[in-house]
């Protein structure tokens, strides 16, 4: 008599959890330890036709979910701030909007709320509120008969932030399946984002461990377990990577030329992105003009979809090379956008061969130091109608930033006009830098890095 494989559900909810856990390690180890990955999917994104075990979830969250999920990150961003004394995490809320009548009767509900429950107790009560209402919805039926009918062992959350997976949770909590929950991402804690709450959670890091027992007094030490993330496994790869001449053959490049990788971020944290571009073309230039041979290669932000940098890639056409990323716009909002999976090979080849990544602000810097090369960082903006140069940028304010371990773990790019000595000194002395990143890439992400999926699947066997 065949022996049943235990059955382990993981939510995949967006396309960092799908690059994360589908097309990192986590699904072969998993096979090879003998456990039967079922994966509980919300996108739009066809997970069988990648020879995959995919139970199709019609996530529909309640209709108050939206406007609770606003109350308790105002509420959690006003107490944060309150606690730390830092006003800095007022930061991380945005506008609510009052164009159109819905508008205008969420965001109303949503101020009156906040004013109503701002305190730790109406905290507590904005998040059971929540939890009882998805407890409701169709969603969560169908789950308690999925389970019922599948019997897993375990529910994997891969991201705490969706709200669509929070139905999924509670209908494994009321069957007493345990749950386990996966830190989305190195900047999201501060951010009040724990709109999913589980038995127990995966963190980067010991110091996303402390963060999350800081921000969170009401989850235990017992309950975290450190495990690193798969998304920079990808980096290790050796078999997978490809060699120069590869590289250069397959994207058409000068293969006696010095290339640069231009990160671009999302039109939100860098809104006048396409100026960069064009300040880091006219710096190549320069230098090209002075003897050497540098050209560009652009990565867009993956779920950046516009237009907005054509002008700039047209005009500079000789050195700019837009390699775009494997991801496929299945739906109009930026988690329908999903990568393929040789996107992160792709990522993985573009750090390896290129010298260095210039951006504004991205976790880049941390894919970059996984092949010893440095990142430089801007440092001025043009956050003004005229688009003139002014001095600093906000996002390093943000708590996340605090983690570096010292200033030179970039170069940064203080003006337009130091652009130039800047590439210098990253193309000809990067040590100091490559060092430092290296060392806050072992505080953000647990050593070493390539073993993430290794310690998920280990500590998912401890909760069995």
């Amino acid at each position: 008599m065949t022996k049943t494989k235990p059955k382990i559900f993981v939510v995949i909810s967006d396309g960092v959890s799908l690059r994360n856990f589908v097309y990192s390690n986590f699904y072969h180890l998993a096979d090879k330890r003998g456990y039967d990955v079922y994966f509980l999917n919300t996108t739009v994104f066809e997970l069988s036709e990648l020879g995959l075990n995919e139970i199709r979830i019609n996530s529909k969250t309640h209709p108050i979910t939206n406007i609770l999920k606003n109350v308790r990150k105002h509420i959690e961003l006003r107490r944060f701030k309150k606690r730390f004394k830092d006003n800095i995490y007022l930061e991380y809320l945005f506008p609510l909007p009052f164009k159109g009548i819905k508008n205008s009767i969420k965001s109303s509900a949503t101020k009156l709320l906040v004013a109503m429950l701002n305190s730790e107790i109406g905290l507590v009560k904005v998040r059971r509120w929540i939890k009882n209402l998805e407890s409701k919805t169709q969603t969560h039926k169908d789950c308690l008969k999925i389970f019922k009918e599948y019997q897993p062992i375990l529910v994997y959350n891969t991201s705490q932030r969706a709200v669509s997976s929070i139905a999924l949770v509670q209908a494994a909590k009321q069957m007493k399946i345990p749950t386990l929950g996966f830190i989305y991402s190195w900047d999201n804690l501060p951010k009040a984002t724990l709109d999913v709450e589980t038995d127990y959670y995966h963190v980067w890091s010991e110091h996303m461990k402390a963060e999350l027992l800081r921000y969170h007094n009401f989850i235990g030490e017992d309950k975290i377990t450190v495990t690193g993330t798969p998304q920079f496994e990808p980096h290790f790869n050796k078999e997978k990577l490809l060699s120069r001449e590869d590289f250069i053959a397959n994207y058409r490049l000068n293969p006696n030329v010095d290339y640069i990788c231009f990160s671009g971020d999302d039109i939100t944290t860098s809104p006048k992105d396409p100026i960069y571009l064009r300040d880091l073309a006219e710096a190549v230039k320069q230098l090209n003009n002075e003897g050497k041979n540098i050209e560009i290669i652009f990565r867009r932000c993956p779920v950046d979809i516009s237009d907005r940098y054509n002008s700039v890639i047209k005009e500079y056409g000789t050195i700019i090379h837009a390699i775009e990323p494997v991801w496929k716009p299945l739906g109009k909002v930026w988690d329908a956008i999903l990568p393929a999976e040789e996107d992160a090979l792709l990522l993985a080849n573009i750090a390896k061969h290129c010298k260095l990544v210039v951006n504004l602000g991205s976790s880049m810097v941390f894919d970059f130091a996984a092949h010893n090369k440095p990142c430089a960082y801007f440092n001025y903006n043009y956050l003004n109608p005229g688009n003139t140069e002014e001095k600093g940028v906000f996002v390093y304010d943000y708590i996340h930033f605090k983690s570096m371990p010292s200033q030179s773990a970039v170069f940064w790019i203080d003006s337009k006009k130091e652009f130039r000595e800047v590439l210098l000194k990253a193309l000809q002395s990067p040590k100091t830098q490559v060092d430092s990143a290296k060392q806050w890439f072992k505080k953000i992400n647990q050593y070493p890095f390539e073993k993430a999926s290794d310690r998920i699947l280990e500590d998912i066997s401890n909760h069995l």
